[in-house]
């Protein structure tokens, strides 16, 4: 199959776009940077085998441009976003072009040309439920989303929805839970594992919320069965990709702080954050039943694994 993965270079993506090539896929990957691989348009600028193009989603005529000369795909993983609820109250801007705008251009272009996509969704649509988060749990309950990066995720789903009701377009949703991992490295923005994990080694201070609970899926596990929807597509599937591994926020600094020693008085503990889902407890059974979606890797293990990834990287062995 000849596919196409949006957010190519980011801490899924890139694991993706490896994960189809073992797997005998032609990938093409397209991010908003200049990375090899990349030939050029106007002008041949490589002699490099072209297998990405810099492109921002949300940029019609650039995505339009990756059709037309590196297509046609068969699929399309949509994992380009801004994302995280503070990266889209600081950023909205960008947040709302690339993950709106820039799902409609997607769209615009399944209706044409007629590609199977996997949208990346997230956990955050959820909201301010309590209960176990099953796939259809938003067809039920009235779910109040709790912040501009949940809302525009929810948005997105409807875009989806409605394309589909419209022309029939042929979609999989994929709500993934905490991912986190080796190759996430390090800014403000990035997932709790991470941050607690960065600032853990770097000895840097760090708040840690009360009351929250989470799952974390280890990337691996997660890529494995985001790559296995490609051989059980089944048109206007939502899929949750989580956990089963239930914690408290307070367990996973623990962990961390245990394994690297860092003093405990960096850590400020304060009361649950505000329009924060307090609990987020998943039901995965869809997607083990019909993605295979295993757990290969518990929590203790993934934090070692990362901290390890970290150390290596930051130069700290």
């Amino acid at each position: 199959m000849k596919v196409l993965v949006t957010g190519s270079k980011g801490v899924v993506g890139q694991k993706l776009v490896s994960e189809l090539k073992k797997r005998g896929h032609s990938v093409f990957g397209v991010d908003l940077l200049h990375y090899a691989g990349e030939v050029g348009y106007i002008q041949q600028m490589s002699n490099e085998k072209w297998e990405y193009s810099r492109c921002d989603i949300s940029e019609f005529r650039q995505l339009e441009r990756v059709f037309k000369t590196a297509g046609p795909f068969d699929y399309v993983y949509n994992c380009a976003a801004e994302f995280g609820r503070w990266n889209g109250e600081d950023y909205y801007e960008q947040m709302w072009k690339s993950n709106l705008i820039g799902l409609k251009n997607l769209i615009r272009l399944q209706e044409e040309l007629g590609f199977r996509m996997i949208h990346f969704s997230s956990s955050e649509v959820y909201g301010d439920y309590e209960g176990i988060m099953n796939e259809d749990t938003m067809d039920k309950i009235e779910i109040k989303q709790m912040n501009d990066y949940a809302i525009s995720k929810w948005a997105n789903e409807m875009q989806i929805r409605n394309s589909r009701i419209l022309t029939n377009t042929e979609t999989v949703i994929v709500r993934l839970f905490n991912t986190y991992g080796p190759g996430e490295f390090y800014h403000p923005y990035r997932s709790v594992n991470c941050k607690f994990c960065y600032h853990s080694l770097m000895k840097l201070p760090i708040i840690v919320f009360r009351g929250h609970y989470r799952s974390s899926t280890y990337v691996d596990d997660c890529v494995y069965t985001l790559a296995n929807i490609i051989d059980n597509f089944i048109p206007g599937r939502v899929y949750n990709i989580g956990s089963d591994q239930y914690h408290n926020i307070e367990t996973l600094a623990d962990l961390i702080w245990s394994y690297t020693g860092a003093p405990q008085d960096i850590i400020q503990y304060r009361d649950s954050e505000k329009l924060t889902t307090k609990i987020k407890k998943v039901d995965i059974s869809l997607s083990v039943k019909e993605l295979g979606h295993k757990q290969t890797v518990n929590l203790e293990e993934g934090v070692k694994l990362t901290i390890d990834w970290m150390k290596k990287y930051y130069g700290l062995v």
